[in-house]
């Protein structure tokens, strides 16, 4: 009987034993986690490439990033819609794209000719950038990290030196910035909303004849064959962020979180710098390839400070929230105050 016992236990063990061993095999193997990311940025340029080199410092983290380039997925708006809906987990935008979040951004670029030089663009990123942050992450946003590609240049079909010439222009707008569009007819500009993606096949059939671009972005678009002619006038800054839905992030532990934030940093850092560069290759290398780069006569600078001054009480708390558009004059003004220097010491 003890036997008999003895032998129906055993039997019993390693039938669980066999049982636990065929589940474990039939087990599928851990999935890494997939973000997905959307961008209006060209596929093989410089913003893409730094994507990638992110994408494979996540890998090790066990993060899959699928890259979305060239508005495969839409125009900005449409990337944010995706994104509210779940849809997409991810994008790097511009401040266009980052407006249909919150409005609050819009004080990094769309006041023309407000700053005078990248520096000042920084300083005022770095001063804003834990309200902007706090306002994005408000909306269920988490920004990673911050860049721009420098100034905004106006390319064109025939020569823009002053506001009259560039108001004779059928003028490239973002589609879905009412409010800007409204502006530059108020101004007397002719825009024309559309999307990025749309922007050279409609300077090919004529819808519009003058872009805003930075130089970088109108060479790896092709955009300068169409219009030949750059005016080298410092209009505005192209800001932009990549922004992570709160409910794809709060899906990483703390650990996997810091290790991600870390490679976007270093991400964020070699974009701003590289396209910071590449700007200025960018104009030698169409420069080369038959594009007229028009500097802005010393008679008509006033012409385009006047134009874009004349356009501030119509942006601010229209476009740019009133406190933030305050807060940049006003940080302005102190970062281009004049140092006193030390009175000379008084003889004894």
């Amino acid at each position: 009987m003890r036997k008999s016992l003895r032998i129906t236990l055993s039997s019993v063990a390693a039938a669980l034993l066999f049982t636990m061993s065929l589940s474990a095999k039939q087990t599928p193997a851990h999935k890494p986690a997939r973000i997905k990311l959307g961008t209006v940025a060209p596929k093989d340029s410089s913003f893409d490439k730094i994507l990638v080199e992110m994408g494979q410092k996540w890998q090790k983290h066990d993060v899959v990033l699928k890259i979305y380039p060239g508005g495969t997925l839409g125009g900005e708006a449409e990337m944010v819609r995706r994104m509210k809906n779940g849809a997409l987990d991810a994008g790097l935008l511009t401040v266009v794209g980052l407006s249909e979040i919150d409005d609050s951004v819009e004080a990094l670029q769309s006041m023309p000719m407000m700053f005078r030089s990248l520096e000042e663009v920084d300083f005022i990123g770095e001063k804003l950038r834990p309200r902007l942050e706090r306002r994005l992450r408000d909306k269920g946003f988490v920004v990673l990290f911050w860049a721009d590609a420098g100034w905004v240049r106006f390319f064109s079909k025939s020569e823009i030196l002053r506001p009259d010439d560039l108001k004779r222009t059928k003028l490239f707008t973002w589609a879905g910035d009412v409010e800007a569009t409204d502006i530059y007819k108020a101004a007397g500009f002719r825009p024309v909303p559309l999307e990025t993606t749309d922007i050279l096949p409609s300077l090919q059939m004529g819808m519009i004849d003058a872009v805003p671009l930075p130089p970088y972005v109108a060479l790896a678009t092709q955009v300068f064959k169409q219009a030949p002619h750059m005016l080298e006038l410092n209009w505005a800054p192209l800001v932009g962020a990549f922004v992570i839905t709160e409910t794809a992030w709060n899906t990483f532990p703390p650990a996997t979180q810091k290790a991600l934030a870390t490679a976007a940093a270093d991400a964020g850092r070699t974009m701003k710098a590289r396209n910071r560069l590449e700007s200025d290759q960018a104009v030698e290398a169409m420069k080369k390839r038959d594009l007229r780069v028009h500097k802005v006569p010393p008679q008509f600078e006033a012409e385009w400070q006047r134009a874009a001054e004349q356009s501030y009480p119509m942006i601010r708390g229209r476009i740019v929230p009133v406190d933030l558009f305050d807060e940049v004059k006003r940080l302005l003004s102190e970062y281009r105050r004049p140092i006193a220097s030390p009175k000379a010491a008084e003889p004894k």
